[in-house]
Parts: structure tokens; C-alpha cells; sequence
């Protein structure tokens, strides 16, 4: 994982601040990393700090972390959106266990297809050499 120092991001962030106002996605292209860089974990940890701010502290927050007001709403609608996803939704554990079995069973099956499939492979290089032999001693 790449380590940046302090005047890498300082202008990075800088670039992203008025005057210039560069979008995004053409810092991060430039300077060659990912526009992606918040993890979920880290978008959520966002979300939680800035929730109980203000205006003004929220533009001075997203400032300061270089991330776009409008981003920081997306991100909470998300959030909100996740946690409030019905129950219907999640798998019973009925279901889950369905499912081990199910994947237990095409593992088993897999395995048997493949020693099947190195088992052919074998019988075929065995044959083909039963044949080099013989048709070598039929030249001589």
C-alpha cells in the first residue's frame, strides 16, 4: 500500500479548492490514484462525524478532508437506505443451512468430476504412449 507525505496531499487537496476547483476524478487521474479512496468503514465514519454539524462546520469538514458536500449526503442516504432494508430481505437461518448443504453437495460433486477428469487424462496419456510403443516396434 503506497504511503503519501503530507505535501503530496496538501497539494492534492489544494487542487481540489478554490481557485482551481479541479473535479475529482481528474486529480485522481492525474496524480494516479483511485477517485474511490473512502472505504465503507471509512464513508460510514464520515457520515457519524458530520451528522450532528452545522453548515458551516460541515463546508469547513469536507474542506479540510477534501470531499464534496453532495458526496457526504449521497453517502448518508446510502447508509440510511442499508439499515433500513426489511427483514425479508436477510437469509433465515433455514435458508442458510439450505444453502451449506446446496454448496457442500456441489463441492462433492466438483471433486468427483474432477478425479474423473484427471483419471481420462491419465487412461488418454497412457494410451498414446501403449500406441507410440507399438507402432515403434512395427518400424523396426
Amino acid at each position: 500500500m503506497a504511503r503519501y507525505g503530507q505535501t503530496f496531499k496538501d497539494r492534492a487537496v489544494a487542487r481540489l479548492l478554490p481557485p482551481e476547483s479541479a473535479a475529482i476524478d481528474v486529480v485522481a487521474r492525474e496524480i494516479g490514484i483511485a477517485a474511490g479512496t473512502w472505504t465503507a468503514a471509512g464513508r460510514l465514519e464520515a457520515v457519524v462525524t458530520t451528522a450532528a454539524m452545522n453548515e458551516a462546520e460541515l463546508s469547513a469538514w469536507c474542506r479540510s478532508h477534501g470531499v464534496y458536500p453532495q458526496d457526504l449526503a449521497k453517502w448518508r442516504a446510502s447508509a440510511t437506505t442499508a439499515l433500513a432494508a426489511p427483514e425479508e430481505l436477510r437469509a433465515s437461518p433455514q435458508a442458510t443451512r439450505a444453502d451449506r448443504k446446496r454448496i457442500k453437495e456441489l463441492e462433492r460433486e466438483l471433486l468427483r468430476k474432477d478425479r474423473a477428469l484427471a483419471e481420462t487424462a491419465a487412461l488418454l496419456v497412457l494410451s498414446k504412449k501403449v500406441q507410440a510403443i507399438f507402432s515403434r516396434g512395427e518400424d523396426e
